[in-house]
């Protein structure tokens, strides 16, 4: 799966399947696997690698069976044969899926199609996959497009199950919140055997649990204009919660000195201007990865009426907003380190 999903930097070095001595008798073992179209980081702080490395494995399958469910870039997932039957009938989903597209729409309920995954339907129109060549999309296909966008389109029925899409031509994606719920079930899986103290990473959505022996574990905030991939400008401990970030940085181009990236805004068809890069800390990967989308969308000043007007509770921000400002909720800025400004640049 393809998701317009920016990478959170972590402020360790990834290796795959090593293990590093500490100085009490746990140790931590780092596993790299690719799964949903993003490479899938689990640290672990335990003292047995054999028992380690089974739950890392276990952690890819369930990356992997989850993608092969709900992807779009294969045509049997439950998710493809919905959109091949849009405006046409109805199509039986399992529980899981339906429960997510569930969740998804009281997102964008709550968010007035901020966040909507009928953005499926610009699939193709611009060039930010591999065939990304840094030609902008024809205005009058982009009208078009836009004429598909609507979640009040997506009628959902509890009791049967199933998912219908009113208008032919429709077109769900749920990349912008599966790599959330995969990150959160693997938690489950992980936490279910006996595992306290571990971090699980797919691409820039991630969940940190306990801490890696008597330290907390830290992770980085990437700055936007960095010059590598590694490149952070802040840092922050954390500890039993997720963290994810969005940005515009990892799947776009500069075109004529305006950057053009993956996350679209469902009003516009057009990418978001007002942020650079979004970083939620919230309780579950499903949330953060969902609201990072609408906040990176709205910009801080936007934003922070919606986390007032939702009430969102434990849910915490740092924007680097399109003037290159940072801005923090206040529990944040309390343990956020800023090691330097962020980088300007285009």
């Amino acid at each position: 799966m393809k998701l317009a999903i920016a990478t959170v930097a972590i402020a360790l070095s990834l290796f795959a399947r090593v293990a590093f001595a500490a100085p009490n008798p746990d140790r931590k073992f780092i596993y790299t696997g690719q799964a949903m179209g993003t490479v899938v980081t689990v640290f672990i702080w335990h003292d047995d690698e054999v028992k380690a490395a089974k739950a890392a494995d276990a952690v890819f399958a369930e990356m992997k069976r989850i993608d092969s469910v709900m992807t779009t870039w294969t045509p049997d997932s439950e998710v493809s044969k919905v959109n091949a039957a849009a405006g046409v009938k109805p199509v039986a989903v399992s529980q899981e899926t339906f429960d997510v597209i569930a969740r998804a729409q009281d997102v964008a309920k709550r968010t007035k199609g901020i966040f909507d995954i009928t953005v499926g339907a610009f699939k193709g129109l611009w060039k930010f996959d591999q065939d990304m060549d840094g030609t902008l999309p024809n205005p009058v296909d982009v009208k078009k497009r836009l004429a598909l966008i609507g979640y009040q389109n997506v009628v959902l029925d509890k009791k049967k199950l199933t998912v219908f899409l009113k208008k032919k031509g429709m077109s769900i994606t749920l990349g912008g919140i599966a790599k959330g719920y995969a990150v959160d079930k693997c938690v489950k899986l992980l936490y279910d055997q006996g595992f306290t103290s571990f971090m699980v990473q797919a691409g820039g959505d991630m969940f940190v649990a306990g801490k890696k022996g008597a330290d907390p574990w830290v992770v980085g905030i990437r700055d936007p204009r960095g010059a590598t991939k590694d490149a952070m400008f802040a840092t922050a401990p954390v500890e039993d919660h997720s963290f994810s970030t969005s940005g515009d940085y990892e799947r776009g181009f500069v075109k004529d000195g305006k950057r053009y990236h993956h996350i679209l805004d469902p009003r516009t068809g057009q990418p978001a201007m007002k942020s650079r890069s979004v970083t939620v800390r919230a309780k579950d990967a499903f949330t953060a990865d969902a609201w990072s989308k609408v906040l990176f969308i709205l910009g801080p000043v936007e934003a922070l009426k919606v986390i007032k007007r939702e009430k969102l509770e434990d849910f915490e921000v740092v924007w680097v907003d399109d003037k290159n400002a940072v801005t923090m909720t206040p529990a944040l800025s309390s343990v956020v380190t800023q090691l330097k400004p962020p980088t300007p640049g285009t």
